[in-house]
C-alpha cells in the first residue's frame, strides 16, 4: 500500500476543492464483505493529474463525469485521475471486506447471543477500507451517508438517521468534515435516548450488555450533560453538530474516537463487573476528552498530521480539567490520577530513543505511516502537561480568550501550530511564541533538584525549559513525628533561582517539594534530608496530590537507578496501609507489581517481592472490613490475586464465590483468579472450558484465551504461539488476550526458545495484518520478561537486520529500551 506523503497532500490540496460525498453502503451481503458506492463532487482549480484512494476487495466501476475509467489502473490503494479545470463528479462502486482488526469497517459477532455489529474506525487512512476518498485532513467536505442494513438493525451516523420506507437508513448531511471523522455504527443496538440543550443525546451498546448500560446510564448521561454545559461556559462557539450519540462498540483499538456527533468508545467502559471510583473517573475523563474534540479537532482540524498534538494534548488537558470542574461531586480531584498514572506515560516515552517534540518539525512527519507513530505519551500526557503549565503561566482567562479566537477564525476549517500560537498570543502580553519554541519544539524531561544551605534554597535545573512552580515546605509535627505540617508554599520561577536563591522562612525544613501541586512537567529530585523524610513519613503528608507527586518522584528514582527497588517496596509496605486516596494506592501498587516485581528485581528476589505485595494487600483487606472503602478493597483483592505465589487462598475464593467479607467473585475476578491459577499450574483446560461455558461472553472468550496461553506446559505454549503467529484467525482482542497469557515471569525457562522466534514472527504478522496488529504484537506479544543480555542481543540484532513496518519498529525500539533500563536497574 502507498502511504500518503505530506508533499503529495499539499500538491493535491492546491489542485482540489472537495465539496460533497454521497456514500451508500449495503451491509446485507453476509459476514465477509459489503457493497460501497461513493459519488464525490469536487473542483479542479487547474488541469492536472492526481489520485483517489481506496482499498477494495473488488473495484467494480469508476466513472469520472460519466465516462468510465480503466479500473485496471488501480495500483495498491490509488486510482489515478487526469482532470480538466472545473467541476467534476467521481462515482466509484466497490465491494469491501469487513475487518477483524478494528480498522476500517470492523465486524463482530457477539458469542453471548449471536448478534452481529459493525462500526467504522476511519482514522488516519482507513476510510479507504470503506469508501473511495481524497483522504487527507485538509480536504473537508459535506457527507451524506445512506445505509442498507439487515432487518432489526439500527444505523447510527454523524448526523441524525432516519429509516426510509424502503428500509434503508439515511443520515442528515454533515457540516464540513475531514474524511477520517466519518462514522457509521450498525446493528441491533440497545439504545437509551434523551434530550439536552435542545439536542438529541443517545447512548448505545450491544444487546448483551444492556443491563450493565442501564445500570450506569444515569451516571454516563449526567457526566455527558455536565461536561457539555461546562464547555459551553468556556467556549463561545456552540456545539457545531445536530446530535450527540455515544456508542460503546466491541473490540475497539483505542479508548474512544471523536467522530462528530457519534463518539465511539471501547465497550469495556460498560462495566459488567465491580469497578473502582477511579475507573469510573477514567470513563468520565474519556467522555470529556472526546467532547472537547468536537471543538478542537472536529470544528477546527489540523492541516497535516505533524500537528496531531493540537488535537490530543488539548483534549487530554480539557478532559481532566473539565471533569474536575463539572463533576467534582463524583470525582473530587482528577489531577491526582493524571499525575500518578497518566503523566508517567509521558515521562517514560520522553526518555526513550524514539522521543520527539510535542510539536515535531513538519519534516519529521513526512507521511501517514510516520504520523501514526506519534500517538503516544508525548502527544497526550506530555502535551497536556505542557498546556497545564501554559495555563498556570499565562492565566486561564487569557488562555480561553486565545482558544475562542482560534475557534472563531478557523471554524469548519484547518489550522496549524503557527495559527494556534498566534491566536493565544493575541490574548496576552506574554511571549507565547518563545514559550512554544522552548516547550513544544524540544525533547526530553528537565530535572529539578533542590539545593539547600540551611534555609537558603537554590533549584538546580538540568534542562532548557522555563518553569513556574510551587515549592512546598513541610515540618515534622511536634506530637506525631510521622506527620508533616505545611509551613509555606512559595511560587518560584525556574531557572531564576539559580542566580537568585529563595530564602525559606524559618529553619531548615524536614521536607522540601519542588513542583508541589504538579503544575509543570519535569522530573524532581529530593535533597538527602527530604528523601529520608519522605521514605519515613510519606503517608503523613496531608495533601493527596503532594503524596502522589512524591510517589512519582520515588518511581522516577527507581527507574533511573537512584533508589533501590527494595526501598520503594518497603515504602509501599510502610505507607499504603494508611493511604486514603485510591488513585495513589492503585498507582503505587501497579508500579510495584508490574515493574518492580516483574522486571526490576531478579528471579531469585521475585518471590519475596510478591510476598510483600500480598502482605500489603492483606493489610488493606483487613482495613476495609467495615465496607467503607469498596474501591480500596477491590484494588487490594485484585493485587492479592495477581501476586499470589500459592494457589490455596484464591482457589478457595473462586470455589466459594466470594472473598470473606466481600466482594463477590464476579466475572472479572473469576477470570483474574483463573489466569493466576493457570500460571501457578493449579488449573487445567477442563476447568477453563467449564468457566467459558459459565461465561460465554466476548470477555469470557478473551479470559479463556488468556488462561489457556498461560498454562505452564510445552503443548499449551506451542498451541498459543500457533494461534498468534501461524494463522490470522484471531481478532485484535483475542490476539491481545492470548499474547498477555503467553509470557509469564514464572515461566521464563519454558518459553526461552520463543524469544528469538518472536522477531521474525512479529515482522511477518505486521506485513500481513497491518499496523494495528503490528502494534498489538509489539506491545503484548513482546518477550518483556526475558531480562538478560542474551535477550537484548537477540532484539538488537533483529531490529538492525530485519524489516519491520513502522508501527512494529517503533514498538520494538521502545521495548528494547525498557529492557536496557531493567538491566541497569537490576545492576548485576
Amino acid at each position: 500500500m502507498s502511504v500518503l506523503t505530506r508533499d503529495e497532500a499539499q500538491t493535491r490540496a492546491r489542485l482540489l476543492d472537495v465539496h460533497h460525498y454521497r456514500v451508500d453502503l449495503d451491509l446485507t451481503l453476509g459476514d465477509e464483505t459489503f457493497h460501497s458506492e461513493s459519488a464525490i463532487r469536487f473542483t479542479a482549480r487547474t488541469a492536472g493529474d492526481t489520485f483517489v484512494e481506496l482499498k477494495p476487495e473488488t473495484l467494480h466501476s469508476a466513472l469520472l463525469d460519466g465516462a468510465p475509467l480503466d479500473i485496471a489502473t488501480l495500483h495498491e490503494n490509488r486510482l489515478p485521475l487526469s482532470l480538466t479545470e472545473g467541476e467534476h463528479t467521481l462515482r466509484i462502486s466497490t465491494t469491501m471486506r469487513y475487518s477483524r482488526t478494528g480498522e476500517g469497517m470492523h465486524r463482530f459477532t457477539d458469542p453471548a447471543d449471536g448478534e452481529s455489529y459493525v462500526y467504522t474506525q476511519l482514522f488516519m487512512e482507513d476510510v479507504q477500507r470503506v469508501f473511495a476518498a481524497f483522504d487527507q485532513p485538509d480536504l473537508k467536505a459535506v457527507f451524506e451517508m445512506g445505509v442498507t442494513a439487515p432487518e432489526g438493525w439500527t444505523v447510527l451516523a454523524n448526523g441524525i438517521t432516519e429509516q426510509q420506507p424502503d428500509g434503508r437508513w439515511q443520515a442528515a448531511p454533515t457540516p464540513l468534515l475531514s474524511t477520517y471523522f466519518v462514522c457509521v455504527a450498525a446493528g441491533p443496538w440497545h439504545s437509551l435516548r434523551t434530550e439536552h440543550a435542545g439536542l438529541p443525546f443517545g447512548i448505545h451498546c450491544r444487546r448483551s450488555l444492556a443491563p450493565h448500560l442501564d445500570a450506569d446510564a444515569d451516571e454516563i448521561l449526567d457526566v455527558t450533560k455536565a461536561c457539555f454545559d461546562r464547555f459551553h461556559e468556556k467556549f463561545e462557539e456552540p456545539y457545531p453538530f445536530d446530535s450527540y450519540d455515544q456508542a460503546f462498540v466491541p473490540e475497539f483499538n483505542a479508548g474512544a474516537m471523536e467522530n462528530p456527533g457519534l463518539v465511539t468508545f471501547r465497550d469495556e467502559f460498560v462495566f459488567r463487573s465491580a469497578v473502582t471510583v477511579t475507573e469510573r473517573q477514567t470513563r468520565a475523563m474519556v467522555i470529556a476528552h472526546e467532547m472537547a474534540h468536537m471543538w478542537f479537532g472536529d470544528l477546527v482540524t489540523l492541516r497535516w498530521w505533524d500537528d496531531i498534538w493540537l488535537n490530543e494534548s488539548f483534549a487530554e488537558y480539557m478532559g481532566y480539567q473539565t471533569v474536575n470542574e463539572a463533576c467534582s461531586d463524583r470525582f473530587p480531584d482528577t489531577w491526582i490520577d493524571f499525575g500518578i498514572a497518566r503523566k508517567a506515560w509521558g515521562y517514560d516515552a520522553d526518555q526513550r530513543p524514539s522521543t520527539h517534540p510535542v510539536a515535531p518539525d513538519p519534516d519529521a512527519v513526512p507521511d501517514t505511516a510516520s504520523a501514526l507513530l506519534n500517538f503516544d505519551g508525548i502527544s497526550y500526557a506530555k502535551g497536556a502537561s505542557a498546556l497545564r503549565q501554559l495555563v498556570a503561566w499565562m492565566g486561564e482567562k487569557d488562555f480561553l480568550a486565545g482558544i475562542n479566537t482560534h475557534f472563531k477564525r478557523h471554524k469548519f476549517g484547518n489550522a496549524t501550530l503557527a495559527d494556534f500560537i498566534d491566536n493565544l498570543a493575541s490574548a496576552t502580553d506574554r511571549d507565547v511564541h518563545g514559550w512554544a519554541e522552548r516547550w513544544l519544539r524540544t525533547t526530553g524531561v528537565d530535572t529539578l533538584t533542590p539545593e539547600l544551605d540551611g534555609a537558603t534554597l537554590r533549584v538546580k535545573h538540568a534542562g532548557s525549559r522555563p518553569h513556574r512552580i510551587t515549592v512546598g515546605v513541610y515540618d515534622r509535627d511536634l506530637v506525631d513525628g510521622r506527620r508533616l505540617v505545611p509551613r509555606e508554599r512559595l511560587d518560584v520561577d525556574v531557572p531564576h533561582t539559580a542566580t537568585s536563591p529563595v530564602q525559606l522562612p524559618g529553619p531548615r525544613p524536614a521536607l522540601v517539594v519542588l513542583n508541589d501541586g504538579d503544575l509543570t512537567y519535569a522530573k524532581v529530585r529530593l535533597d538527602e534530608a527530604s528523601l529520608e523524610t519522605a521514605l519515613r513519613s510519606l503517608s503523613g503528608i496531608p495533601d493527596p496530590l503532594t503524596r502522589a507527586f512524591v510517589w512519582n518522584t520515588l518511581r522516577d528514582m527507581v527507574r533511573d537507578g537512584e533508589l533501590e527497588p527494595s526501598a520503594y517496596l518497603e515504602a509501599a509496605r510502610a505507607h499504603l496501609s494508611e493511604e486514603t486516596d485510591l488513585a495513589v494506592v492503585q498507582g503505587v501498587l501497579a508500579f510495584a507489581r508490574t515493574q518492580i516485581a516483574d522486571r526490576y528485581v531478579s528471579a531469585a528476589e521475585r518471590p519475596a517481592a510478591l510476598t510483600l505485595l500480598t502482605g500489603i494487600a492483606r493489610d488493606l483487606i483487613r482495613r476495609t472490613e467495615d465496607g467503607e472503602a469498596p474501591g480500596l478493597r477491590l484494588t487490594a483483592v485484585r493485587t492479592f490475586i495477581s501476586s499470589a505465589t500459592q494457589p490455596d487462598t484464591i482457589a478457595a475464593w473462586l470455589a466459594e464465590g466470594t472473598v470473606p467479607g466481600g466482594p463477590e467473585i464476579d466475572p472479572e475476578l473469576r477470570w483474574r483468579i483463573l489466569a493466576r491459577l493457570a500460571v501457578l499450574d493449579a488449573v487445567d483446560e477442563a476447568a477453563i472450558d467449564a468457566e467459558l461455558k459459565r461465561d460465554p461472553s466476548a470477555t469470557g472468550q478473551e479470559g479463556a484465551a488468556r488462561c489457556l496461553a498461560a498454562l505452564p506446559n510445552a503443548a499449551a505454549k506451542a498451541a498459543a504461539w500457533s494461534r498468534l503467529f501461524d494463522s490470522d484467525d484471531l481478532s485484535n482482542y483475542l490476539f491481545t488476550a492470548t499474547a498477555q497469557g503467553f509470557w509469564q515471569p514464572e515461566q521464563a525457562d519454558l518459553v526461552r526458545e520463543y524469544v528469538p522466534r518472536f522477531y521474525p514472527a512479529a515482522a511477518a504478522l505486521g506485513a500481513r495484518r497491518g499496523p494495528a496488529m503490528a502494534e498489538a504484537a509489539g506491545r503484548y506479544a513482546f518477550p518483556a520478561y526475558a531480562i538478560d543480555a542474551e535477550a537484548l542481543a537477540w532484539g538488537e540484532h533483529h531490529l538492525t537486520h530485519d524489516t519491520q513496518i513502522p508501527a512494529l519498529h517503533r514498538k520494538l525500539v521502545d521495548q528494547l529500551d525498557d529492557l536496557r533500563r531493567a538491566l541497569r536497574v537490576r545492576k548485576p
